[in-house]
């Protein structure tokens, strides 16, 4: 009835948009490629981009924040921030249909790895504070958090395998 339309037109954005879905622009595309290389860079550079040091050879710390932002978690303006809306346009895209499952699983582990590397990487900045903690635990949790970017990536690279995308140069 009225209840159940009115329910999916809010879920779906409303009957205009259901129908005119758009793929994703170029502009949307590069912005995984970019993410793509991003996390390429982040973990052929784990450790110098998660080490803090500080000025005029102060002591250096293990910093989980850089995880974050490569991840698309920290700013408006970073290439992987919110990638999942174009994700779903990708729908509107004239993909082969024997792919789609693949795609639409590299999406859900993509989704679940980011949200596993965010939680690692956000427990790992308090490793040092808690009962038991130190180095050692921010370590730990950072670890984790590098096996899930790792995860992602793989994700990533199916989608844009599926999508057609030449990873970025």
């Amino acid at each position: 009835g009225v209840a159940a339309a009115s329910s999916s037109a809010a879920l779906f954005g409303g009957p205009s948009q259901a129908r005119a879905g758009t793929p994703p622009t170029k502009e949307e595309l590069d912005r995984i490629k970019t993410g793509s290389a991003s996390i390429n860079y982040l973990l052929s550079h784990w450790d110098a981009e998660t080490t803090t040091c500080r000025e005029n050879g102060g002591e250096c710390k293990r910093d989980a924040e850089p995880v974050r932002r490569y991840m698309g978690l920290r700013s408006t303006t970073d290439p992987l921030f919110q990638i999942d809306k174009v994700f779903a346009k990708a729908k509107y895209m004239d993909l082969d249909p024997d792919v789609l499952e693949r795609y639409y699983e590299a999406t859900d582990e993509w989704n679940t790895a980011v949200n596993m590397s965010n939680s690692m990487a956000f427990i790992s900045q308090f490793g040092e504070y808690n009962p038991g903690g130190g180095a050692s635990e921010v370590l730990k949790y950072l670890e984790e958090s590098k096996k899930q970017v790792i995860l992602a990536k793989k994700s990533l690279d199916t989608i844009m395998e599926v999508l057609g995308l030449e990873p970025a140069t």
